[in-house]
Protein backbone atom coordinates (compact mmCIF):
# COMPACT_ATOMS: atom_id res chain seq x y z
CA UNK A 1 0.00 0.00 0.00
CA UNK A 2 1.38 3.49 -0.49
CA UNK A 3 0.07 7.10 -1.60
CA UNK A 4 0.39 9.62 -4.10
CA UNK A 5 -0.51 13.26 -5.51
CA UNK A 6 -2.63 13.64 -8.45
CA UNK A 7 -1.69 17.06 -10.54
CA UNK A 8 -4.43 18.16 -12.49
CA UNK A 9 -3.30 21.58 -12.50
CA UNK A 10 -6.57 23.88 -13.09
CA UNK A 11 -6.25 27.53 -13.84
CA UNK A 12 -9.56 28.43 -11.56
CA UNK A 13 -8.51 32.56 -11.48
CA UNK A 14 -7.49 34.55 -14.84
CA UNK A 15 -4.92 36.48 -12.54
CA UNK A 16 -2.95 32.73 -12.24
CA UNK A 17 -0.52 32.54 -14.87
CA UNK A 18 -0.08 28.75 -16.66
CA UNK A 19 3.55 29.08 -15.82
CA UNK A 20 2.40 29.21 -12.23
CA UNK A 21 -0.05 26.31 -12.23
CA UNK A 22 2.81 24.67 -14.07
CA UNK A 23 5.57 25.40 -11.47
CA UNK A 24 3.29 24.88 -8.23
CA UNK A 25 2.93 21.22 -9.79
CA UNK A 26 6.49 21.12 -9.84
CA UNK A 27 6.57 21.80 -6.58
CA UNK A 28 4.39 19.66 -4.97
CA UNK A 29 6.02 16.95 -6.75
CA UNK A 30 9.21 17.83 -4.49
CA UNK A 31 7.62 18.45 -1.74
CA UNK A 32 5.67 15.19 -2.28
CA UNK A 33 9.08 13.64 -2.19
CA UNK A 34 10.61 14.74 0.56
CA UNK A 35 7.47 14.18 2.45
CA UNK A 36 7.64 10.39 1.66
CA UNK A 37 4.98 10.21 -0.94
CA UNK A 38 5.72 7.36 -3.79
CA UNK A 39 4.16 8.48 -6.84
CA UNK A 40 3.11 11.84 -8.21
CA UNK A 41 1.01 11.90 -11.53
CA UNK A 42 -0.29 14.06 -14.43
CA UNK A 43 -3.34 15.20 -15.98
CA UNK A 44 -3.42 15.23 -19.62
CA UNK A 45 -5.98 17.63 -21.30
CA UNK A 46 -6.19 20.68 -23.51
CA UNK A 47 -7.87 23.64 -25.35
CA UNK A 48 -9.40 24.87 -21.96
CA UNK A 49 -8.50 25.87 -17.80
CA UNK A 50 -9.73 22.51 -16.39
CA UNK A 51 -6.32 21.34 -16.76
CA UNK A 52 -3.36 23.26 -18.15
CA UNK A 53 -0.94 19.96 -19.01
CA UNK A 54 -1.03 19.08 -22.42
CA UNK A 55 2.13 16.75 -22.72
CA UNK A 56 2.51 14.90 -19.06
CA UNK A 57 5.46 12.91 -20.64
CA UNK A 58 6.74 16.36 -21.03
CA UNK A 59 6.50 17.36 -17.88
CA UNK A 60 7.79 13.87 -16.48
CA UNK A 61 10.72 14.54 -18.16
CA UNK A 62 11.19 17.44 -16.29
CA UNK A 63 10.22 16.25 -13.36
CA UNK A 64 13.01 13.36 -13.14
CA UNK A 65 15.77 16.13 -13.11
CA UNK A 66 14.39 17.78 -9.99
CA UNK A 67 13.97 14.15 -8.23
CA UNK A 68 15.35 11.36 -7.36
CA UNK A 69 12.91 8.42 -6.04
CA UNK A 70 9.72 9.07 -6.54
CA UNK A 71 7.48 7.28 -9.20
CA UNK A 72 5.96 9.48 -12.14
CA UNK A 73 2.99 8.75 -13.55
CA UNK A 74 0.45 9.66 -16.42
CA UNK A 75 -3.17 10.17 -15.56
CA UNK A 76 -3.28 9.57 -17.99
CA UNK A 77 -1.70 9.36 -21.47
CA UNK A 78 -4.78 9.76 -24.03
CA UNK A 79 -3.43 7.70 -26.81
CA UNK A 80 -6.21 8.78 -30.01
CA UNK A 81 -4.81 12.08 -29.81
CA UNK A 82 -1.25 10.98 -30.72
CA UNK A 83 0.82 9.67 -33.34
CA UNK A 84 1.51 6.27 -32.30
CA UNK A 85 5.59 5.95 -33.54
CA UNK A 86 5.89 9.45 -31.99
CA UNK A 87 4.25 8.43 -28.65
CA UNK A 88 6.03 4.78 -28.33
CA UNK A 89 9.28 6.96 -28.46
CA UNK A 90 8.19 9.39 -25.92
CA UNK A 91 7.37 6.93 -24.02
CA UNK A 92 10.65 5.03 -24.15
CA UNK A 93 12.59 8.21 -23.53
CA UNK A 94 10.73 9.66 -20.06
CA UNK A 95 11.29 6.26 -18.76
CA UNK A 96 14.85 6.48 -19.61
CA UNK A 97 15.12 9.96 -18.52
CA UNK A 98 13.81 8.85 -14.87
CA UNK A 99 15.76 5.69 -14.83
CA UNK A 100 12.74 3.61 -14.97
CA UNK A 101 10.37 5.77 -12.57
CA UNK A 102 7.84 5.52 -15.14
CA UNK A 103 4.15 4.52 -14.09
CA UNK A 104 2.23 5.04 -17.94
CA UNK A 105 -1.54 5.70 -16.81
CA UNK A 106 -3.50 5.57 -19.97
CA UNK A 107 -7.04 6.44 -20.54
CA UNK A 108 -9.63 7.05 -23.57
CA UNK A 109 -10.26 10.32 -22.66
CA UNK A 110 -13.83 12.31 -22.16
CA UNK A 111 -14.06 15.35 -23.79
CA UNK A 112 -15.64 15.55 -27.05
CA UNK A 113 -14.15 19.58 -27.06
CA UNK A 114 -10.70 18.18 -27.40
CA UNK A 115 -11.04 15.23 -29.86
CA UNK A 116 -13.16 17.36 -32.27
CA UNK A 117 -9.86 19.88 -32.45
CA UNK A 118 -7.44 16.73 -32.82
CA UNK A 119 -9.97 15.62 -35.81
CA UNK A 120 -10.40 12.50 -33.67
CA UNK A 121 -14.09 11.07 -33.61
CA UNK A 122 -15.15 10.40 -29.89
CA UNK A 123 -16.90 7.19 -30.90
CA UNK A 124 -13.44 5.53 -31.53
CA UNK A 125 -11.72 6.05 -28.76
CA UNK A 126 -11.76 2.45 -26.93
CA UNK A 127 -11.12 0.92 -30.27
CA UNK A 128 -8.48 3.33 -31.00
CA UNK A 129 -6.74 2.98 -27.46
CA UNK A 130 -7.04 -0.60 -27.39
CA UNK A 131 -5.06 -0.65 -30.81
CA UNK A 132 -2.43 1.67 -29.41
CA UNK A 133 -2.24 -0.74 -25.94
CA UNK A 134 -1.11 -3.59 -28.79
CA UNK A 135 1.42 -1.04 -30.31
CA UNK A 136 2.76 -0.14 -26.92
CA UNK A 137 3.31 -4.03 -25.72
CA UNK A 138 4.77 -4.58 -29.43
CA UNK A 139 7.17 -1.68 -30.18
CA UNK A 140 8.64 -1.46 -26.88
CA UNK A 141 8.68 -5.51 -26.13
CA UNK A 142 10.49 -6.24 -29.65
CA UNK A 143 13.36 -5.51 -31.28
CA UNK A 144 10.88 -4.21 -34.09
CA UNK A 145 7.12 -4.41 -35.09
CA UNK A 146 4.57 -3.73 -38.13
CA UNK A 147 0.95 -3.56 -37.13
CA UNK A 148 -2.20 -3.99 -39.38
CA UNK A 149 -5.66 -2.23 -37.01
CA UNK A 150 -8.42 -0.88 -38.08
CA UNK A 151 -7.39 2.40 -37.19
CA UNK A 152 -3.45 1.75 -37.12
CA UNK A 153 -0.91 0.48 -39.75
CA UNK A 154 2.60 0.46 -39.16
CA UNK A 155 5.36 -1.12 -41.62
CA UNK A 156 8.26 -2.81 -39.43
CA UNK A 157 9.54 0.11 -38.10
CA UNK A 158 12.28 0.10 -35.08
CA UNK A 159 11.93 1.71 -31.61
CA UNK A 160 15.37 3.11 -31.19
CA UNK A 161 14.74 4.19 -27.76
CA UNK A 162 14.76 1.39 -25.41
CA UNK A 163 13.04 1.99 -21.89
CA UNK A 164 14.78 1.04 -18.46
CA UNK A 165 11.97 -0.89 -17.25
CA UNK A 166 11.39 -4.09 -19.84
CA UNK A 167 9.68 -5.10 -21.82
CA UNK A 168 7.51 -1.39 -20.98
CA UNK A 169 6.98 0.67 -17.78
CA UNK A 170 3.86 -0.47 -15.87
CA UNK A 171 0.39 0.13 -17.87
CA UNK A 172 -2.16 1.62 -15.33
CA UNK A 173 -5.56 1.37 -17.21
CA UNK A 174 -8.17 4.06 -16.31
CA UNK A 175 -11.15 2.82 -17.42
CA UNK A 176 -14.79 1.01 -15.85
CA UNK A 177 -15.48 -0.69 -19.47
CA UNK A 178 -15.90 -4.42 -19.00
CA UNK A 179 -13.76 -5.03 -22.77
CA UNK A 180 -11.13 -2.67 -20.74
CA UNK A 181 -11.25 -4.40 -17.17
CA UNK A 182 -11.02 -7.54 -18.84
CA UNK A 183 -8.43 -6.76 -20.85
CA UNK A 184 -6.64 -4.80 -17.54
CA UNK A 185 -7.06 -8.50 -16.36
CA UNK A 186 -5.57 -10.90 -19.09
CA UNK A 187 -2.31 -8.33 -19.28
CA UNK A 188 -2.12 -7.95 -16.01
CA UNK A 189 -2.20 -4.27 -15.66
CA UNK A 190 -2.53 -2.30 -13.07
CA UNK A 191 -6.43 -0.80 -13.03
CA UNK A 192 -6.76 2.74 -11.98
CA UNK A 193 -10.45 4.96 -11.27
CA UNK A 194 -11.50 7.68 -9.47
CA UNK A 195 -14.00 8.12 -6.71
CA UNK A 196 -14.96 11.61 -7.69
CA UNK A 197 -17.85 12.15 -4.99
CA UNK A 198 -18.75 8.68 -4.82
CA UNK A 199 -18.40 7.20 -1.21
CA UNK A 200 -17.39 3.51 -0.18
CA UNK A 201 -20.61 1.83 -0.75
CA UNK A 202 -20.89 3.89 -3.95
CA UNK A 203 -17.60 2.38 -4.91
CA UNK A 204 -18.20 -1.13 -3.77
CA UNK A 205 -20.04 -2.54 -7.40
CA UNK A 206 -16.71 -1.04 -9.10
CA UNK A 207 -14.73 -3.46 -7.02
CA UNK A 208 -16.70 -6.02 -7.33
CA UNK A 209 -16.68 -5.86 -11.30
CA UNK A 210 -13.26 -5.81 -11.16
CA UNK A 211 -12.88 -8.68 -8.81
CA UNK A 212 -15.19 -10.68 -11.44
CA UNK A 213 -13.10 -9.73 -14.29
CA UNK A 214 -10.09 -11.17 -12.81
CA UNK A 215 -11.51 -13.75 -11.85
CA UNK A 216 -13.05 -15.00 -15.07
CA UNK A 217 -9.23 -14.42 -16.50
CA UNK A 218 -8.21 -16.50 -13.92
CA UNK A 219 -6.29 -14.07 -12.00
CA UNK A 220 -6.31 -13.57 -8.25
CA UNK A 221 -8.11 -10.21 -7.91
CA UNK A 222 -6.10 -9.68 -4.03
CA UNK A 223 -3.28 -9.88 -5.93
CA UNK A 224 -3.99 -7.06 -8.70
CA UNK A 225 -2.39 -3.01 -8.35
CA UNK A 226 -5.68 -1.06 -7.88
CA UNK A 227 -5.37 2.51 -7.84
CA UNK A 228 -7.86 4.35 -6.93
CA UNK A 229 -8.14 8.54 -7.11
CA UNK A 230 -9.40 10.80 -4.09
CA UNK A 231 -10.45 13.89 -3.01
CA UNK A 232 -8.30 14.36 0.32
CA UNK A 233 -8.23 18.01 2.36
CA UNK A 234 -6.76 17.88 5.96
CA UNK A 235 -7.74 21.09 7.73
CA UNK A 236 -8.25 23.38 10.55
CA UNK A 237 -10.66 25.01 10.60
CA UNK A 238 -14.26 24.53 9.50
CA UNK A 239 -13.68 27.42 6.60
CA UNK A 240 -10.24 25.77 5.20
CA UNK A 241 -12.82 22.50 4.43
CA UNK A 242 -15.50 24.07 3.27
CA UNK A 243 -13.21 25.96 0.53
CA UNK A 244 -11.67 22.81 -0.46
CA UNK A 245 -15.10 21.55 -0.94
CA UNK A 246 -15.89 24.38 -3.26
CA UNK A 247 -12.72 23.65 -5.16
CA UNK A 248 -13.33 19.87 -5.60
CA UNK A 249 -17.40 20.83 -6.53
CA UNK A 250 -15.86 23.43 -9.53
CA UNK A 251 -13.24 20.71 -10.91
CA UNK A 252 -16.77 18.67 -11.15
CA UNK A 253 -18.62 20.88 -12.30
CA UNK A 254 -16.13 21.92 -15.49
CA UNK A 255 -15.44 18.33 -16.20
CA UNK A 256 -18.99 17.19 -15.90
CA UNK A 257 -19.77 19.69 -18.52
CA UNK A 258 -16.89 19.00 -20.66
CA UNK A 259 -18.10 15.13 -20.50
CA UNK A 260 -21.99 16.05 -21.48
CA UNK A 261 -20.80 18.77 -24.31
CA UNK A 262 -22.59 21.53 -22.40
CA UNK A 263 -19.93 23.63 -21.56
CA UNK A 264 -19.66 27.13 -22.47
CA UNK A 265 -15.99 28.83 -23.56
CA UNK A 266 -15.15 31.99 -22.93
CA UNK A 267 -12.69 34.51 -23.67
CA UNK A 268 -11.09 31.68 -25.91
CA UNK A 269 -10.81 29.05 -23.37
CA UNK A 270 -12.33 29.39 -20.06
CA UNK A 271 -14.83 27.12 -19.11
CA UNK A 272 -18.39 28.68 -17.62
CA UNK A 273 -18.92 27.11 -14.34
CA UNK A 274 -22.01 25.80 -14.25
CA UNK A 275 -24.18 23.41 -11.56
CA UNK A 276 -25.06 19.92 -12.71
CA UNK A 277 -27.90 17.70 -12.48
CA UNK A 278 -28.37 16.20 -9.09
CA UNK A 279 -25.61 18.72 -7.25
CA UNK A 280 -24.62 17.41 -4.01
CA UNK A 281 -24.28 20.74 -1.52
CA UNK A 282 -21.01 21.61 0.18
CA UNK A 283 -22.12 19.90 3.45
CA UNK A 284 -22.79 16.47 1.61
CA UNK A 285 -19.87 16.69 -0.68
CA UNK A 286 -17.91 16.49 2.80
CA UNK A 287 -19.77 14.15 4.61
CA UNK A 288 -18.71 12.18 1.07
CA UNK A 289 -15.07 12.88 0.27
CA UNK A 290 -11.99 12.53 2.87
CA UNK A 291 -11.94 15.79 3.99
CA UNK A 292 -12.20 17.54 7.12
CA UNK A 293 -9.69 17.28 10.77
CA UNK A 294 -7.22 14.12 11.32
CA UNK A 295 -10.11 12.26 12.97
CA UNK A 296 -12.61 12.57 10.26
CA UNK A 297 -10.03 12.12 7.34
CA UNK A 298 -8.48 9.49 9.24
CA UNK A 299 -11.68 7.70 9.38
CA UNK A 300 -12.74 7.86 6.22
CA UNK A 301 -9.37 6.46 4.76
CA UNK A 302 -9.36 3.73 7.06
CA UNK A 303 -12.96 2.89 5.43
CA UNK A 304 -12.14 3.26 1.90
CA UNK A 305 -8.59 1.01 2.66
CA UNK A 306 -10.87 -1.52 4.18
CA UNK A 307 -13.85 -1.51 1.81
CA UNK A 308 -12.25 -0.98 -1.77
CA UNK A 309 -9.00 -2.44 -1.17
CA UNK A 310 -6.93 -0.57 -2.90
CA UNK A 311 -2.99 -0.76 -3.45
CA UNK A 312 -2.26 2.91 -4.02
CA UNK A 313 -4.23 5.92 -2.98
CA UNK A 314 -3.47 8.87 -4.74
CA UNK A 315 -4.95 12.05 -3.89
CA UNK A 316 -6.06 15.89 -4.98
CA UNK A 317 -4.04 17.96 -2.70
CA UNK A 318 -4.59 20.94 -4.58
CA UNK A 319 -7.51 21.39 -6.71
CA UNK A 320 -9.33 24.19 -8.42
CA UNK A 321 -7.73 27.67 -7.29
CA UNK A 322 -6.30 26.02 -3.91
CA UNK A 323 -2.74 28.01 -3.39
CA UNK A 324 0.29 25.49 -3.29
CA UNK A 325 1.05 26.31 0.53
CA UNK A 326 -2.51 25.45 1.40
CA UNK A 327 -2.20 22.50 -0.70
CA UNK A 328 1.57 21.67 0.93
CA UNK A 329 -0.16 22.00 4.69
CA UNK A 330 -2.80 19.40 3.85
CA UNK A 331 -0.25 17.22 2.43
CA UNK A 332 2.00 17.66 5.84
CA UNK A 333 -0.84 17.12 8.16
CA UNK A 334 -2.00 14.11 6.20
CA UNK A 335 1.76 12.60 6.77
CA UNK A 336 2.45 13.61 10.02
CA UNK A 337 -1.61 13.35 11.71
CA UNK A 338 -3.30 10.81 9.33
CA UNK A 339 -0.99 8.07 8.30
CA UNK A 340 -0.04 7.09 11.69
CA UNK A 341 -3.20 6.55 12.44
CA UNK A 342 -3.82 4.29 9.85
CA UNK A 343 -0.81 2.46 10.93
CA UNK A 344 -2.72 2.46 14.08
CA UNK A 345 -5.43 1.17 13.12
CA UNK A 346 -4.25 -2.01 10.78
CA UNK A 347 -1.32 -2.08 12.92
CA UNK A 348 1.69 -2.06 10.95
CA UNK A 349 3.47 0.18 8.27
CA UNK A 350 1.52 1.96 5.32
CA UNK A 351 4.12 -0.41 3.22
CA UNK A 352 3.28 -3.80 4.92
CA UNK A 353 -0.63 -3.40 5.08
CA UNK A 354 -2.19 -6.33 2.98
CA UNK A 355 -5.64 -4.79 2.20
CA UNK A 356 -6.93 -7.81 1.83
CA UNK A 357 -6.67 -9.52 4.95
CA UNK A 358 -7.33 -6.68 6.58
CA UNK A 359 -10.70 -6.60 5.13
CA UNK A 360 -11.19 -10.00 6.31
CA UNK A 361 -9.87 -9.12 9.60
CA UNK A 362 -12.82 -5.93 9.65
CA UNK A 363 -15.23 -8.83 8.98
CA UNK A 364 -13.97 -11.31 11.59
CA UNK A 365 -15.06 -8.45 13.99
Amino acid sequence: MDFGIFNVMQQRERTTTSKEVTGDALYLTRAAEEMGLTRAWYAEHHFSNYSLCPSPLMLIAHAAAITETIRLGTAVVVPPLYMPTRLLGEIAMADELSDGRLDLGVGFGYQRYEFERFGVELDEKMDRTHELLDMIELGLGQPHFSYDGKYYKQQKTAINIRPVQQPHPPIWLATTDPKSIERTAEKGYAAFCSSRFANTKELAPMREHVDESFRAAGRDPDAMTLGVLSYCFVGETKAEVENYCDNARYQQRLARSLRARRETILDDYWVEEKPFENEPSLDEIQDNIMAGDVETVTRRAVTLLREIRPTHLTCYFQVGGIDRDTARRSMERFLEDVVPGIEREFGCPIAEINVPQAAESAAAD
